[in-house]
């Protein structure tokens, strides 16, 4: 069997494998079902979540090997599925070899003593060896603005574009759902043309409720693009203000919102927090700190990804002018910048990623204040000066990597709904106490397009390259669409970042060559 052909049929259907001696139409019509099929995360050496989802309370049964005939296979025995967490299980296999084509094959038995079994739903992805060639790919913003899952338009087939390039990996830098968002069965975009969405209750009003923020991502699931992506590509997850609510922080008010009945914000990020951990293919950090994101993950000696949470500690939106650091200037936080600065100064990867789920000089906007002052939602102000407000942390992270002189780091992120290329230069900064360094931005992934933002020189942002439609909130046939590609070259060592659209067509592309 070749491969591809393998690939092409894992989650868009579940196979019609025979388990033992029932009839697939008997386990089809006595066991759980599993419509939203798999998902791999936080691969790291030989580790990988194994993640899905059964309609009743179950047992998740993994079985491995690798080669597609299953042979020499071996079964673990996984976890059980409760309506605690919306019968969702996370099953971590470990051991794997470095440098090999993993088959998967997930399957649910049910809590019956017949143990009638769900169909199978098969998975596939590759292991990373020291020495290997490495190749990801990153965006953010999914389902965003009213834009839905268009059948009609072939869904969110930029998921589609990016599975065929063969990523060893897939970084989700956030806004994974649009909690805040209603998606209606039809929206007029562009030229007056009609968008036509896949509505079910649950994305049919804002998200209050457990089940409501569940729902949200039980509907990204009904695309066959992201199941078959999900089945093929281990992802990385982190997570914005959309999990939530537009732009959230402790300054966030919804006394006025008419959509939202429950108007506490603790509460929304509570029942958006146990959602995005329940649905995420992510590693559980521990019972220490149970509901972190910000972590790092390993591919060997060409690269470390550190994967930020630019959310979860931040101060209030503010007019973001604070002169001195404190409780109202953060921005990731003492805890997690501290872990951050150990983690870059340690690491031995010759590139060395930072996932962010904000740009740092793009002036990101939250309103204006009472007095009439802009607030912020991101890390610049728009004042073009010296650090202030939460710039003063990013100015001590940068000012403590050009102190241990730790090179070769490079800043992906999303967000702002464009493509973007920014050269960080020291020499037209207002606070120029850096290393030169690049950042890209991709994005969206299935939402409405935007941009491109205004600029902030405190850190000296030269946008190198930018793409995004003239009419802002442009739907994907506008076909302003990008996600990033990062390749790694272990012969010279080079990375190279592409941005491609929505058919896989580079538009942009940029070697940078390890120091």
């Amino acid at each position: 069997m070749n491969p591809r052909n393998f690939r092409l049929g894992t989650a868009l259907i579940a196979l019609p494998l025979m388990m033992g001696c029932a009839s697939t139409q008997a386990v089809a019509a006595a066991g759980p079902a599993m419509d939203q099929g798999v998902q791999f995360g936080d691969l790291q050496g030989g580790n990988v979540i194994v993640w899905s989802r059964a309609d009743r309370e179950a047992r998740m049964m993994v079985e491995y090997a690798y080669n597609n005939k299953f042979k020499g296979s071996k079964v673990v025995r996984g976890s059980y599925a409760t309506a605690g967490e919306d019968f969702i299980v996370r099953q971590e296999l470990t051991g794997l070899k470095l440098g090999q084509d993993v088959y998967v094959k997930v399957w649910f038995e049910d809590l019956t003593n017949a143990r009638n079994k769900s169909v199978p739903v098969l998975g596939q992805f590759h292991t990373v060896a020291p020495g290997e060639a490495i190749r990801f790919v990153w965006g953010g913003d999914t389902n965003g603005q009213g834009w839905g899952i268009n059948l009609a338009f072939g869904g969110m087939k930029i998921y589609e574009a990016m599975r065929q390039v063969n990523p060893r990996f897939f970084i989700h830098s956030g806004d994974n759902i649009y909690a805040d968002g209603v998606i209606l069965p039809s929206a007029t975009a562009e030229n007056g043309k009609t968008w036509t969405n896949i509505v079910t209750p649950e994305v049919s009003k804002v998200a209050e409720t457990q089940a409501e923020f569940w729902g949200r991502y039980k509907y990204n699931l009904l695309d066959e693009n992201v199941r078959r992506f999900n089945a093929e590509v281990p992802q990385i997850w982190q997570w914005d203000d959309h999990e939530v609510v537009n732009n959230w922080s402790d300054a966030k008010d919804l006394s006025a919102d008419p959509r939202y009945t429950v108007k506490d914000i603790p509460t929304l990020v509570a029942r958006a927090d146990i959602a995005f951990h329940d649905y995420a293919p992510l590693r559980p950090e521990g019972a220490n700190e149970p509901e972190r994101v910000y972590r790092k993950i390993s591919y060997g000696p060409l690269l470390d990804v550190f994967v930020l949470d630019m959310r979860s500690y931040r101060g209030p939106n503010s007019a973001n002018l604070q002169a001195a650091p404190g409780p109202d200037t953060a921005f990731m936080g003492n805890k997690q910048v501290a872990w951050l600065e150990n983690g870059l100064k340690k690491s031995t990867a010759t590139w060395k990623v930072v996932a962010a789920d904000m740009p740092i000089g793009l002036n990101v906007g939250d309103g204006t204040n009472p007095d009439g002052t802009p607030r912020w939602e991101a890390i610049a102000n728009g004042n073009n000066g010296p650090a202030l407000g939460r710039e003063l942390e990013i100015a001590g992270l940068l000012s403590f990597i050009k102190a241990q002189g730790i090179k070769n780091i490079v800043w992906l992120t999303a967000d702002v709904h464009y493509a973007a290329a920014h050269y960080y230069d020291p020499t037209k900064a207002a606070s120029n106490d850096f290393l030169p360094f690049w950042e890209f931005v991709a994005g969206p992934l299935n939402a409405g397009s935007f941009g491109p933002n205004t600029k902030d020189q405190t850190f000296g942002i030269q946008p190198v390259f930018e793409i995004a439609p003239a009419v802002q909130n442009s739907s994907p046939y506008a076909g302003y669409q990008f996600f990033g590609q990062v390749d790694i070259d272990p012969a010279t060592q080079a990375l190279t970042v592409q941005f491609k659209d929505i058919d896989g067509q580079q538009v942009y592309s940029k070697l940078l060559n390890a120091e």
